[in-house]
């Protein structure tokens, strides 16, 4: 279902990661991970939470429409059924922000909005993890 290259290339390659769903909080796996993508693999990482917390020493903010450009790639650490909402937000930014790719999280899975994405022109990687894949 994902193409290894694709995978490697968003892994390897220093970029602004928007991760959706990332707060304070640090038992939930999204604080884990973000902080993996920055110290592990360079990342920059951009939360985005309903109270727009700054997290992991970065500015947070609401929505991916306050989001300030450039930001590659939207890690979606939301549930599968609110997930498409989050694509269709990353399509909508696409553009602005130049988005190239989603990254649905490990459990996450919404076949519709992945057609969606990619229809878009957006590479998609779905239903793993950053720190999984990295290993």
């Amino acid at each position: 279902m994902n193409d290894p290259d694709t995978v490697q290339r968003l892994l390897t390659t220093p970029a602004t990661w928007a991760v959706v769903g990332l707060s304070q909080n640090r038992e939930r796996a999204a604080y884990g991970v973000a902080r993996f993508l920055r110290d592990r693999l360079g990342m920059t990482i951009v939360p985005v939470n309903p109270r727009g917390e700054d997290t992991l020493d970065a500015p947070g903010y609401k929505t991916l429409a306050d989001v300030p450009a450039p930001v590659e790639v939207v890690d979606c650490f939301v549930n599968s059924r609110r997930v498409g909402e989050v694509v269709d937000d990353a399509i909508a930014e696409k553009e602005r922000l130049g988005i190239r790719a989603v990254w649905l999280q490990l459990g996450v899975v919404d076949e519709d909005a992945a057609e969606r994405a990619k229809a878009a022109g957006l590479e998609v990687v779905m239903d793993t993890c950053p720190a999984i894949e990295a290993r």
